[in-house]
């Protein structure tokens, strides 16, 4: 007897349904079962797409930090937006909850993955880059990292705005804004995007530009993952090519004057836009990255760091490329497999206080240190005031970033074990309030929280303003009026938190 397949998904999602376990979870008064949705979706998408148990742990195990590795009931690896929109919908139609993974480089437990309960959609095979024949627009898929973006396209002559580090996934960072080593020239990874293809709540695939659901398109650059799934980021090129760089490394005992340097690039020098400095200060080293966005010989916009004698030239000044200094970054950020997290904050610039949080912070990391063994950074990134002009004259974002110069504080944590997860976040949790106490005491604080630096138990979409907020609701429930990435999408900054 030759089956018919429609009549085997019909029979197998029936029969699933009637001896699915009495705990499955029930959404909106429908039970939820992952079995007869991933049974359905192998059938429909081939065994290629969709991997059942027992799953490929290389697949499993893709994520950064060790507190987002968790084994999905299914993987949906899809290849085209076609399969993302029919997995959309399988999904939907058994009330499954669901993660998407770009390059899973978020440290937050659930953002990109997801237990048992569901089904991960793995974005890894978007993975093309193509350039227009003008060379204006680079098409580039959501499964790429930012380290293979940025090399095709150099050996293209071309390069966009996009993510510093070169094992960043493309689509979250996209979704929460994107800041960059040339953001204070070209405004964030966001701003810069020509048009996104994307596949919505009831399968659709749709296009947001400036010319076709503008709405939509201002809402995706820095909403993150409220309103569909995307598929491809269409992107401008920008004229970067040969950069200008020096790395340094200190001691411990010379960081309030590399800080107090640091102040002063940032009140003066840091007025020439194609000047930025990555400044990571650990407990062992602080390092200091100068980096000068065309061919240079001892820029003038870094005269504070000239006079202070480092530790160690790691790089010697070089006139170089962004696929040079990708490695220089993947070897200071290697993808170990440890537990991670971000934390954030935004400030007003005032030196004395900077160096008070930092002296805060690195008595507190020291001590966790000893009891832990975790590693910890306070890291400084600059924001000229022109990063906000630029999102408003490229068709403006949802963030609600003020038009002033101001720091991004962020650190990065690294350790073992889990049992530890609390010690160890609280030193970046008390950093946070003390730096919030002194802002609101000092009037410095600005309450802008960048989407991407976040932790777990932030809400950064709730500092984009009240306006901003309601408008983006709006958006959400045009364009996903039964709430599928509210209600089912497992993690991430969602707007019915904000």
């Amino acid at each position: 007897m030759k089956w018919n397949r429609g009549l085997v998904v019909i029979l197998y999602a029936t029969f699933a349904a009637a001896t699915s376990v009495a705990g499955g979870r029930q959404i909106s008064g429908k039970r939820s079962n992952p079995s007869a949705a991933c049974f359905e979706a192998q059938q429909q998408l081939g065994e290629a797409v969709v991997d059942t148990l027992p799953l490929n742990q290389t697949v499993v195990e893709l994520n950064w930090s060790q507190t987002c590795v968790q084994e999905p009931y299914c993987i949906i690896s899809p290849t085209d937006a076609q399969h993302v929109s029919e997995a959309i919908k399988i999904i939907k139609s058994h009330n499954v909850k669901f993660a998407t993974r770009s390059g899973g480089h978020s440290p937050n437990p659930g953002w990109s993955s997801i237990g048992k309960e569901g089904i991960l959609i793995d974005m890894s095979k978007f993975n093309q880059v193509s350039l227009s024949g003008d060379g204006q627009v680079a098409s580039i898929g959501p499964g790429l990292r930012w380290g293979q973006v940025t090399s095709v396209l150099e050996q293209q002559g071309a390069a966009v705005v996009g993510g510093r580090l070169p094992d960043v996934g493309v689509g979250g960072l996209i979704l929460g804004g994107g800041y960059h080593h040339v953001s204070g020239q070209y405004g964030l990874a966001a701003d810069n995007v020509h048009n996104f293809e994307i596949v919505l709540s009831d399968g659709s695939i749709k296009n947001a530009n400036a010319q076709e659901n503008e709405d939509l398109f201002w809402a995706l650059k820095g909403g993150g993952p409220n309103f569909g799934i995307v598929t491809r980021y269409d992107l401008k090129t920008i004229p970067v090519g040969a950069i200008w760089c020096q790395l340094n490394i200190y001691a411990p005992g010379q960081a309030l004057e590399v800080l107090d340097a640091f102040t002063e690039w940032q009140t003066n020098g840091a007025s020439d836009l194609k000047s930025t400095i990555g400044l990571i200060m650990g407990l062992d080293t602080v390092t200091v990255g100068l980096l000068y966005f065309e061919p240079a010989d001892q820029p003038e916009a870094f005269r504070p760091f000239y006079d202070l004698e480092p530790l160690q030239v790691a790089i010697p000044p070089t006139n170089a490329t962004l696929s040079f200094l990708n490695e220089v970054l993947g070897g200071a950020f290697p993808f170990t497999p440890l537990r991670h997290d971000y934390r954030g904050i935004s400030s007003r610039i005032d030196g004395n206080t900077t160096k008070e949080v930092y002296q805060h912070w690195v008595e507190r990391a020291l001590a966790v240190r000893e009891s832990t063994g975790a590693s910890q950074i306070f890291g400084i990134q600059h924001v000229p005031s022109e990063l906000a002009k630029q999102g408003v004259a490229k068709g403006g974002n949802p963030l609600g970033i003020p038009e002033e110069d101001q720091l991004w504080w962020t650190t990065l944590v690294d350790w073992e074990d889990a049992t530890q997860d609390d010690v160890v976040r609280s030193v970046s949790i008390e950093t946070e309030n003390y730096w919030l106490q002194l802002g609101e005491e000092r009037g410095l604080r600005i309450p802008f929280l960048y989407m991407n630096d976040a932790s777990r138990d932030q809400n950064p979409i709730a500092t984009y303003g009240a306006e901003n907020v309601n408008r983006l609701k709006q958006i959400a429930k045009k364009y996903d009026p039964t709430e599928f990435f509210q209600k089912l999408q497992y993690g991430g900054f969602l707007l019915s938190k904000a």
